[in-house]
Parts: C-alpha cells; structure tokens; sequence
C-alpha cells in the first residue's frame, strides 16, 4: 500500500471522484427538477416532453452515454468541453452523470409531489397562486421534504456510478485502480482502499438521509 501511494497520485483520484460526485449531483438535481415540473405541468406538451425524457434515460446504459459522449459529440461533431483531453472527458462525464441520473431525480420528486394532498393545490389555486408559483411555494417544498429518501438513494447510486467515468480516460478512483492493476497485479489491500472510498462517501448520506426523512416526515 505504501509503494502504491508513493507511485501513484491516490489522493487526486479520490479527490477527482469527489468532483465527478459533487457536480453530477448537482446537475442531476436542477435537471430533475425542471423534468419533474414538465411531468406534472398542465400542458399536454410538457407532460410529453418530461415522460419522453425519463423513459429513453432510465432505459439507456450509462456506460453507453459515457462512450457517446467522447466518441459521437466530442469527436465527431467536435462538441469539446476543453482542448485538454482528460477535463474535456472529466466534463463530459459530469454532464452525462446529471443527464441520466436527473431521470430518477424526477421520478423520486414526482413521488414526493404525489405525496402532497390534492387539496394543498386547490388551496393555492383558491388564493389567486399560479401554477408556477403554486409549484415554488407550496408543493416543491412538500415534494421535496417527502422524498428524501428515495432522492438519497439516487445520491448514492451516482457517487457508485462515478466510476463509470473510467471507461472514457477520466482519472478517478476506478480509472486508477484499473492503471494500478494492470501495472502491478491485483492486491485485495488496493481493492479494500478504494471499496473503504466508496462507503465513506455514501454510508454518511444512506444514514443522514433515512434519519432526516423520519425527522420530517408528515404525520397523515
């Protein structure tokens, strides 16, 4: 293990997973919530638009958006994020993170929104609220507080889906893991390090969210 962080650069992997993790959720969670409100948008349009999106994202392999992005937008429709060939995979790898994840973002806020009483909307409506206010003021609020759960399980799938980013070059935990086994041979002290990565990146949120959820539950 000694030799193994010596050699390699251990710590900037990890920290390039907490990057990926960090702005895929971030992007996950804006875009999930704009393709929820399409879901339930009163335009027949929208609601087409928002199930259209969710049904071709759930149903396409991360590891096939990762491979298209560097290989179909990148390369040949030149769509570079950078002229430097690992951020532009990084940035790449970010935005296919909050592509495919805002999908189940969207799907875990449409649960919580289906939590809200029917008559929350009605009140807001009868007080002159507009749907978009309506949405910002009383429901997404609601929406949000009754799913946390299933939006920390989306949290953590992502970080553990991070190291899908190895296939296209990015430099992060697994991608190094691979570089070190392929140079040194397989260890199970290497493969217990980063394993150890990966459950103290995700244990404190499947914890903090299932006690949070319970915290704020709605007493119905």
């Amino acid at each position: 293990m000694g030799d193994m962080f010596a050699e390699y650069d251990v710590l900037g992997a990890v920290w390039v997973t907490i990057q990926l993790s960090v702005l895929g959720i971030i992007g996950a969670f804006i875009l999930g919530t704009i393709v929820a409100i399409l879901r339930v948008s009163p335009v027949a349009v929208l609601r087409g638009i928002g199930t259209s999106y969710v049904n071709t994202f759930r149903n396409l392999p991360l590891t096939l958006l990762m491979v298209f992005s560097i290989l179909g937008l990148s390369f040949i429709m030149q769509l570079s994020m950078s002229d430097d060939f690992a951020r532009n995979a990084f940035w790449w790898a970010v935005i296919m993170l909050s592509v495919y994840h805002a999908a189940y973002i969207c799907e875990a806020l449409r649960s919580g929104i289906n939590t809200v009483p029917v008559g929350q909307a009605e009140a807001a409506r009868s007080i002159g609220l507009g749907f978009g206010q309506s949405l910002r003021e009383v429901i997404l609020p609601q929406a949000f507080r009754g799913a946390i759960a299933p939006l920390g399980s989306v949290v953590i799938a992502l970080i553990k889906n991070s190291t899908v980013a190895a296939v296209i070059g990015v430099g992060d935990s697994a991608g190094l893991m691979q570089i070190i086994t392929e140079n040194e041979g397989a260890s199970l002290p290497m493969f217990f390090f980063f394993a150890m990565v990966f459950v103290v990146l995700t244990l404190p949120i499947g914890l903090g969210t299932t006690s949070l959820s319970r915290k704020l539950a709605v007493k119905r």
